[in-house]
């Protein structure tokens, strides 16, 4: 395995909001705050064990007016539907070519009165549900292009929907703090069966677990409107036997601190958490799983997860990645210090070769993976998943949620002030057991020079952007090393973070400023409370820098103005943290 974040003009310097693999040629799409999106080839590069694959530029769609929020493949790879500011949503279809295969809009779907954040196809590919800053899903007839269901029910900004695989739930994720699920109850109407889909559950909050002869509390499950990002990409298992649900907030105690949680949810019952999976210090905002099912290795019989087959999933927090599979308790990779800002998608290849995420940083992390190294892939051919057999894939424990324990503990984040001689982003993960370790230092020249300007090469791809980022004397690959320990291996990386850029960093958080590490933008829209530019300032071509498009924090969304109370959760932490794993009692 080898990885780290491919150092190339992505869009342009400015923040990449989402990203999707074509299915049949791993073809990867791109799409953020330059209205555009992009498409980009992956090589292997064949003969080094520490060379990040090669990305070349192929091609871009450009029609959309405002930031594009997110982007994702039918399943055929015959489709792409994205999402933008503003209410766009647009269908793109592949077109065959004597030059070769092109994309062209097939339809612009109108609904949505504001930005939409996310969406998800359903497994044939004629329905579409997206979720929007409007507070409401909609479910979307492709093929007609008409809006067939407005499900308003949730009190905030829907941030994450998605598409139950066997056809028969819908879920959204709010921050509103609820998490809702959908049931498909079709009615008929001149013979003509109808979608329609209604609300079966809602998940806010669960008991706490306290000692005994004590009142049991409720505590809600999921991080409010102070989040600092404007994703909640939730997500089903492929074979639909569990959905898996980020930003989770764990309390452990009464009088302790919060967990950050990704919760998973049995199929069996949706009504309450059945697996909590603790993250580091930020909270969860992404979560996506392998397309591949992969063969039980045979070494945790015990573990909670009763299935023929390993699933393994990413699960994303603001500042790093975590790798899980469904026979081993703790992560199997964590990845860390891989960017500057937050990270807002990831997205597998359908050949699980490449796990990419993007982020506001401008810039793409890229995970490679070698042949099995992720396992023997699993053969369906015995037959295909029922709805029946997904039901019993998850095992409960009586109301009370189960906290993974076995040979890790539970990672807690603890907000103690460091020494002052420390490094701003020092981080230490450890995990025992299956699971990898990984150590970023930050070991890099404060007088770092500027990345050259993106040059194309001679067949017109974009080049690879050197670098400049190292101290000369040093000479270290930048990139993630992989050596043989653990079950998939120990990654020791880089961070590329200066002390400068970290304090940049914060005092945008805090003060929701528009600042670069590297320029300040003095011109401004007075207008545009959201930090993106406004449709005349889109066409007047105005410079603005890379992180002026998306500020994470959601009270700069639309105009919605939140109580002058609360503030993002993120503004007044020290500036180190040191992350130690600690046991919870379940």
């Amino acid at each position: 395995m080898k990885g780290g974040t491919v150092q190339i003009s992505w869009h342009e310097g400015k923040p990449i909001l989402t990203l999707d693999f074509h299915p049949p040629s791993s073809t990867l799409a791109t799409a953020g705050a330059d209205f555009d999106i992009k498409f980009w080839s992956i090589k292997s590069v064949a003969g080094t064990q520490k060379k990040l694959p090669q990305v070349s530029y192929l091609n871009s769609l450009t029609y959309h007016s405002s930031a594009v929020n997110v982007v994702r493949f039918s399943s055929s790879g015959e489709l792409l539907a994205s999402g933008a500011d503003g209410g766009e949503l647009i269908i793109w279809k592949l077109h065959s070519a004597d030059t070769g295969q092109t994309w062209k809009v097939l339809k612009m779907l109108r609904s949505h009165h504001k930005d939409i954040l996310d969406l998800q196809w359903s497994p044939d590919a004629t329905h579409i549900i997206s979720g929007s800053v409007d507070n409401s899903c909609i479910i979307w007839d492709v093929n007609k292009g008409t809006n067939l269901q407005t499900l308003d029910a949730h009190a905030h900004y829907v941030q994450g929907v998605a598409w139950d695989p066997l056809g028969k739930y819908v879920a959204s994720q709010s921050s509103d703090r609820t998490c809702r699920i959908y049931i498909n109850k079709p009615h008929k109407t001149k013979g003509v069966e109808k979608i329609n889909y209604v609300c079966r559950q809602v998940i806010s909050k669960a008991e706490q677990p306290l000692l005994k002869n004590s009142k049991s509390t409720k505590y809600h499950l999921f991080y409010d409107e102070t989040l600092p990002s404007f994703f909640r990409r939730l997500a089903w298992s492929p074979d639909g036997s569990f959905l898996l649900v980020p930003a989770g907030s764990y309390k452990i105690g009464t009088a302790s601190e919060s967990v950050n949680v990704a919760y998973i949810f049995s199929r069996k019952d949706l009504s309450r958490p059945t697996i909590q999976l603790p993250c580091a210090s930020k909270a969860v905002v992404a979560v996506r799983f392998c397309p591949i099912f992969f063969n039980l290795r045979g070494t945790n019989s015990a573990g909670p997860f009763k299935l023929p087959y390993r699933i393994i999933f990413a699960v994303a927090t603001l500042n790093s990645l975590y790798i899980y599979d469904t026979e081993s308790t703790p992560p199997i990779v964590v990845l860390a210090g891989l960017h500057y800002a937050a990270i807002t998608d990831i997205s597998w290849s359908s050949d699980a070769r490449y796990l990419a995420l993007t982020s506001q940083d401008g810039f793409c992390s890229l995970v490679e993976f070698e042949n099995d190294e992720l396992g023997v892939p699993f053969s369906l051919s015995e037959g295909k998943v029922s709805d029946k057999d997904s039901n019993s894939h998850l095992q409960t424990a009586n109301d009370t949620v189960i906290a993974p324990t076995g040979n890790v503990g539970t990672v807690v984040a603890e907000n103690r002030k460091m020494e002052t001689g420390e490094k701003a982003d020092d981080m230490v993960i450890e995990t025992t057991g299956n699971a990898v370790s990984v150590i970023a230092d930050g070991r890099k020249n404060e007088a770092e020079e500027k990345a050259d300007d993106m040059t194309p090469d001679e067949t017109g791809n974009v080049g690879v952007i050197v670098s400049s980022r190292k101290n000369e004397a040093e000479e270290k690959v930048d990139d993630m090393i992989v050596e043989a320990s653990g079950s998939v291996g120990a990654a020791v990386l880089d961070s590329r973070k200066t002390e400068a850029e970290v304090k940049a960093e914060k005092q945008l958080l805090s003060s929701d400023s528009v600042e670069s590490g590297r320029e300040e933008k003095t011109e401004k829209q007075p207008n545009n409370v959201d930090g993106k530019q406004t449709e005349s300032g889109e066409k007047s071509g105005k410079p603005r820098s890379s992180l002026e498009a998306k500020i994470p924090t959601l009270d700069r969304k639309e105009g919605k103005q939140m109580p002058s109370t609360k503030s993002a959760p993120m503004s007044n932490k020290p500036a180190r943290k040191r992350i130690t794993p600690i046991a919870i009692d379940p």
